[in-house]
């Protein structure tokens, strides 16, 4: 699940992997295995059965013995840290807890604002050129922003939670990317306990939950996690589905933008995170005729339970039942505020650029390699030139006027620096670059 081929066409790998039942056996890299889970029910008894299927990556056999070492691509993303991703019982409830406390503070209205404003200083800076890799340039840039922002992390972090983001994700020096991402968010945790401000880290500082400061590091991790990758890939993934899907494009010239119907349907076929919500059997269980060991990864394809041939129906606009979110006591606790984010970006990029068109065949685009995601390497677009939201918006200060203050305060200050739509570096090196301004 980690080469070329599986990026391709992933759909071809679990149609394969169905003929096996409900849970088939995989590498997730070289030297890893596991079991994805492949079909919608199992999914659910998997995700719902906490009694019998742990979260606890400490039950990990192959990795406690060595057989995994440590340094392997997936550890990152499959390591035990102390946060609601991975802990169950009652540690699971006051971790998670903390996060949905913290994240019912964060005003719709004033989210939104922020996305829109970023999107607005995002468009400006290629608006006026004629094309934009809208992954690079927009889908990738405006999370992090917008996290940046909630988080309240000043702007001079943001290199290296990039960077630290981006090796875990894609495999990359994933230990030194690990180490990267734990020392940026202990900087910002002792920035935050001395001055303290209307923001998430603050806020889960303060909780009654009393979190660690490991516990707040990996509460933090997790977020930003989930808010980024899946978020970029969400995005993308929608965008490139209007832009291309005669169901979708053909309404957008009549000034109706069916945003939320696209979102359900990438959150149904090709959800942003694939493969993961991993769990561990307390226990040898024998399911569907097949022997779960204990300690044994088991990882729900959220992807191949979505598409599963066993569904009664494929009705995809407005049904929600999809396992994007996953499902369970670890369902996503900020599924509003990422569905927000996603609509609200893909409805200012078409509303400022309605004319836009893919540059290439829909089929030429490329996707990354990686066993848990689905996302593209780039999504190329042309369009008529556009005017930008104000005299000065395009030039390198663009960004620094922000939403009027809400319960978070001002905007934090970005300087965009100068983006080269010929520069060869792909994926999250790419926007590594472009947040230095390379």
């Amino acid at each position: 699940m980690y080469g070329p081929g599986f990026a391709a066409d992933p759909a071809a790998v679990y149609r394969r992997l169905r003929r096996a039942g409900p849970t088939a056996p995989v590498e997730l890299a070289p030297g890893v295995r596991a079991r994805l889970v492949t079909s919608y029910d199992a999914a659910l008894h998997v995700l719902r059965s906490p009694e019998t299927f742990a979260k606890d990556p400490r039950r990990w056999r192959d990795l406690a013995d060595g057989t995994v070492p440590v340094d392997s691509p997936v550890v990152p993303m499959m390591m035990y840290r102390p946060n609601a991703l991975f802990t169950d019982g009652e540690e699971h409830r006051r971790l998670r807890g903390a996060i949905t406390d913290s994240l019912a503070r964060v005003e719709p209205a004033t989210l939104r604002g922020y996305v829109e404003h970023s999107a607005d200083t995002l468009i400006d800076r290629f608006a006026p050129r004629g094309e934009a890799d809208l992954l690079g340039e927009y889908a990738q840039v405006l999370p992090l922003l917008v996290f940046n922002h909630l988080f309240g992390c000043p702007a001079d972090y943001g290199v290296r939670l990039v960077e630290g983001m981006s090796g875990i994700f894609d495999g990359v020096d994933a230990e030194r990317a690990n180490e990267l991402l734990t020392t940026t968010l202990l900087d910002l945790i002792e920035l935050k306990r001395a001055r303290p401000g209307h923001d998430v880290t603050s806020w889960l500082m303060a909780h009654p939950a009393r979190l660690e400061d490991d516990e707040m590091v990996h509460t933090l991790v997790v977020l930003m996690g989930a808010g980024t990758e899946p978020q970029q890939n969400l995005i993308a993934g929608s965008l490139r589905l209007l832009l291309s899907d005669d169901r979708f494009a053909g309404t957008l010239s009549g000034g109706s933008l069916p945003v939320e119907d696209s979102l359900d349907e990438v959150l149904w076929t090709e959800p942003p995170l694939a493969n993961y919500a991993v769990h561990y059997p307390k226990h040898d269980v024998t399911y569907k005729g097949a022997l779960l060991r204990a300690g044994e990864p088991l990882v729900v394809s959220f992807a191949a339970a979505n598409t599963d041939p066993a569904l009664a129906s494929d009705q995809r606009a407005g049904n929600r039942a999809h396992l994007a979110w996953s499902a369970g006591p670890h369902n996503c606790p900020a599924q509003s505020e990422a569905r927000l984010i996603a609509a609200v970006a893909v409805e200012k990029l078409l509303d400022r650029l309605p004319d836009v068109e893919l540059a290439v065949p829909v089929e030429e685009l490329q996707w990354r390699p990686g066993p848990f995601h689905r996302a593209l390497t780039a999504l190329p677009v042309t369009f008529p030139p556009a005017a930008v939201t104000a005299p000065d918006a395009a030039g390198p200060q663009a960004s620094r006027s922000g939403p009027a203050a809400g319960p978070y305060g001002p905007a934090a200050e970005y300087a965009l620096p100068a983006v080269d739509p010929g520069r060869p570096a792909t994926g999250w090196a790419r926007l590594s670059a472009w947040w230095r301004g390379e």
